[in-house]
């Protein structure tokens, strides 16, 4: 468990009501909005140089990838301590 609150200290914190548990949804979309952002810019800049702007752009995607599942096992996790199936 303590595991856990390393890697997802924000699915701990805001669970002691609806209005938090929805805040903190709304903080991890948020945050992968902007990291997807940061992705697509990066990409973008690197992206037209020949070999080079390809595997920065296949290591970006696999960074985003990552992202991506780390905000959905957040969520998850989230609703799962409010629902009291994880416990805290």
């Amino acid at each position: 468990m303590e595991t856990l609150k390393k890697f997802f200290p924000l699915s701990f914190k805001r669970t002691d009501s609806i209005g938090n548990l929805i805040v903190g949804i709304l903080l991890y979309l948020l945050v992968g909005i902007v990291a997807g952002a940061l992705i697509w810019l990066a990409t973008l800049i690197v992206g037209w140089l020949p070999v080079v702007g390809a595997l920065i752009g296949w290591a970006l995607g696999v960074v985003g990838g990552l992202i991506e599942l780390y905000i959905l096992a957040g969520i998850i996790i989230q609703i799962l301590v409010f629902a009291k199936v994880i416990k805290d």
